[in-house]
């Protein structure tokens, strides 16, 4: 088979296949199948922003446990040094 042929099969071959799959994704069933796959994507999506919230917020507190520590440690070192 030449080239040119196997070229031109090619495209003919994309343009069916792009007009049928058009037809496909405009039904309804598909339709529906997409809609309930997006809405799958967001509930873990919103699943994840709450883990990564919580776990924000454990670091927020060991550093300011951590800045606190440091603080207290720093005027006792102080005190000392003023003895």
């Amino acid at each position: 088979m030449k080239k040119s042929a196997f070229n031109t099969l090619l495209v003919g071959g994309g343009f069916l296949l792009g007009t049928a799959g058009l037809k496909l994704l405009t039904s309804a069933p598909v339709k529906n199948a997409c809609v309930q796959g997006i809405a799958c994507g967001m509930r873990i999506k919103n699943g994840y922003q709450d883990m990564v919230e919580q776990a924000k917020a454990e670091v927020d507190d060991m550093v300011a446990e951590a800045a606190y520590i440091t603080a207290t440690e720093s005027g006792a070192t102080a005190d000392e040094a003023a003895e």
